[in-house]
């Protein structure tokens, strides 16, 4: 099993990359060094030494040739060792292979904008690590560098983080495609910095409805994006001042479906969206949801 070392402002975090089929790859090498002592000695001098089994479902680390995405559960994030700079450099390829959706029972998707911020989403992180739930924070580039203790705390314990543009700027992001995947390469850069791993999960600003023509979708499935918009929303930037019991009502009348996945904000000004998340995971665990992080196999929300 290959061992990812990531270096973070100068500490090095030592984490498993599990192939998405890793159990079957550890197994047979067992077998093989078992069946011969002088191969397992020279594997053992080249093999850093074994990590403990609680950092071996930090995160799955994509195929270079992204041949690996399939999944047999929910709940752990999916991020590529390189950028897309990178995978331009080496040759390797950019576009996804064709992805069959995970559907299994019954699934919610707390997913938060906007952030990191020091204040609500280390709240929500605090919650979150309180239920035991792991959550999808889709992060812009800006808050990465303005906060990342915040995002490496996101991403430490275990949450997904998604590209969701670099300062969420709407002018510059819809002008045009190309500014479109300038930004989501920014935000890229940004994680990858502080992580040494880029999401290939995204989310539009505002949504992909009335932003997106065919030709930004040509351009996200050419980038090795997946866009996940949701079917469920808080309404937490509605105007009027709602609150949080507005929040849960939201979300409690409209998660009907086996796949649930709900728009949230962390961000600055987001108090009430705090104050509603206990709620919110006692109501969706009463109707027999389980709890996933959004990952390219995350089934669409329509």
């Amino acid at each position: 099993m290959e061992l990812k070392h990531l270096r973070t402002n100068g500490a090095a975090l030592c984490l498993a990359c599990l192939l998405l089929s890793g159990c079957g790859a550890q197994d047979t090498n067992t077998s093989s060094q078992a069946a011969d002592p002088a191969s397992s000695a020279a594997a053992q001098a080249e093999t850093p030494a074994a990590v403990p089994a609680e950092e071996k479902k930090a995160y799955v680390v994509v195929a270079d040739d992204l041949s690996n995405l399939s999944l047999d559960n929910a709940e752990t994030p999916v991020y590529d060792r390189y950028t897309l700079a990178q995978r331009r450099e080496k040759g390797l390829t950019t576009a996804l292979p064709a992805i069959t959706p995970y559907k299994q029972g019954k699934v919610a998707y707390l997913t938060f904008d906007d952030g990191p911020d020091e204040k609500n989403t280390a709240a929500v992180l605090d919650i979150l690590k309180q239920e035991g739930v792991k959550a999808t924070f889709y992060v812009t580039g800006r808050n990465v560098r303005n906060f990342p203790d915040t995002a490496r705390r996101i991403f430490e314990e275990g949450h997904a983080l998604g590209n969701h543009s670099y300062d969420h700027d709407y002018n510059r992001l819809y002008a045009s495609v190309g500014n479109y995947i300038e930004e989501m390469e920014q935000a890229d850069e940004a994680i990858y910095e502080l992580l040494g791993v880029r999401p290939l999960i995204t989310r539009a600003p505002s949504g992909r409805m009335g932003n997106f023509t065919k030709a930004y979708e040509d351009a996200i499935a050419a980038n090795g994006y997946v866009e996940h918009d949701w079917n469920v929303s808080s309404a937490d930037t509605a105007p009027g001042n709602p609150t949080a019991q507005d929040f849960i009502d939201n979300i409690s009348g409209q998660a009907v479906t086996d796949c649930v996945i709900i728009l949230m904000h962390s961000s600055g000004g987001h108090e009430e969206t705090v104050k509603a998340v206990p709620e919110i995971i006692r109501i969706l665990r009463e109707r027999g949801y389980t709890f996933g992080v959004v990952t390219p196999m995350t089934p669409q929300p329509w």
